[in-house]
């Protein structure tokens, strides 16, 4: 993994937003419709390309594929990769798994008309009722060769590919096969490790998602402790420094974020309460959001927590989630201050959240997407002249 030897690099979170001609195939392929399937794999190498040289065009260095190859979420997308699991219609009257949390019941009223206008109601669970194994070859394959294919034809430093950690992977997923939860998580980490490996051996730095890390604190406590949280974390560090090791932890960066969603976000657990557990995972970089105004200040943790030698940290200093264009200087500003407490070559100038949550989910125009990577690569430009000075 390249660090910010002589200037602050940047990057990104990964998931960017599909153009229409891709989304049309998309739709089909999710509705079970059929679709001529050559013109789909040609339309998905050429978007992938342009999405690609767009990047580049714009000056991130360490780029991503977008995540195009995924018909379904950042984290459902796995259903199609891996064996064991059944989706079943949710039953009359059974309730949304995306109604709990302590914050959706604080202000009950914003989240019935958020969900109205997002649609986040879903009609199926995904319920595990035998061995899980890895079945995704072929598609990783495909992503993989296309993204190859478009890194040709441009000039970055690195490029990586964003996947789901074992505790991400089929969020709200139900256990029908394992004896416990515990022995459900330690078979998908084995899974996806294939996954993982397949990723580092084709010569691209992987990333692991992590939402669910941090977000299911608002959905546990209360009615559990907070050291059941602490608990229910450590064991998802465990089970991911499982899947990756004996893997190269310099190829290798974690995303950890309070979820994608526009909400107060006001029951969220804080990174002070989390940073040591975190710090235990054997990767080289951690993508933390750090731009929201919920979590900006955070940034002081680095006082007292201690970055690892060897580790980089890649802070989110523009937002995902926002229409607003962050001012460059304010950028620069953000990485200023990290780099001062952790070291400039240490920090690597990056965005809170993927743009796009989904095929057809996303949070900005993608106009707007282009002018805050553009506002991050002159931020970063400004932050190197201030600390190369």
């Amino acid at each position: 993994m390249k660090r910010s030897s002589d200037r602050i690099l940047t990057t990104h979170v990964g998931s960017l937003i599909r153009p229409p001609a891709l989304q049309e195939f998309l739709r089909a392929k999710q509705a079970g419709k059929p679709y001529d399937q050559g013109a789909y794999a040609a339309c998905l190498a050429q978007s992938v390309a342009e999405v690609v040289r767009q990047q580049a065009a714009v000056g991130v260095d360490v780029v991503s594929d977008g995540e195009f190859g995924k018909s379904i979420s950042w984290s459902q997308y796995v259903l199609e990769r891996l064996s064991g699991f059944e989706r079943r219609p949710i039953t009359s009257g059974a309730k949304n798994p995306f109604t709990r949390g302590v914050d959706r019941e604080r202000f009950a009223e914003f989240y019935a008309e958020l969900d109205a206008r997002e649609g986040v109601a879903t009609t199926v669970e995904a319920v595990c009722t035998d061995p899980i194994s890895y079945t995704g070859q072929a598609e990783l394959k495909r992503d993989i060769d296309n993204f190859k294919a478009a890194l040709a034809t441009v000039n970055v430093e690195e490029a990586f590919l964003p996947v789901a950690a074992p505790a991400s992977v089929i969020p709200d997923r139900k256990n029908e096969y394992y004896k416990s939860d515990e022995e459900l998580i330690r078979a998908i980490g084995a899974a996806m490790r294939t996954e993982y490996r397949t990723i580092i051996d084709a010569g691209f730095l992987l990333q692991l998602d992590d939402a669910r890390a941090a977000v299911t604190y608002d959905r546990m406590v209360p009615p559990a402790r907070f050291a059941d949280y602490r608990d229910w974390l450590a064991l998802q560090i465990e089970v991911t420094n499982a899947a990756i090791a004996g893997l190269p932890a310099e190829r290798i960066r974690y995303h950890v974020c309070w979820g994608s969603w526009p909400g107060p976000h006001t029951s969220d657990v804080a990174l002070k309460d989390i940073v040591d557990i975190i710090l235990r995972l054997n990767v080289g970089a951690l993508v933390i959001e750090g731009a929201n105004p919920r979590h900006e200040h955070e940034w002081r943790v680095w006082e007292s927590a201690k970055l690892p030698a060897g580790k980089v940290l890649i802070p989110g200093v523009i937002s995902h989630a926002t229409n607003v264009v962050e001012h460059p200087e304010l950028v620069a500003e953000r990485v200023v201050r990290l780099a001062r407490l952790v070291g400039r070559e240490n920090v690597i100038a990056g965005t809170d959240c993927g743009f796009a949550q989904g095929p057809f989910h996303r949070r900005v125009h993608p106009s707007i997407m282009w002018a805050k990577l553009a506002a991050l690569v002159e931020g970063a430009r400004l932050a190197s002249a201030e600390l190369w000075a």
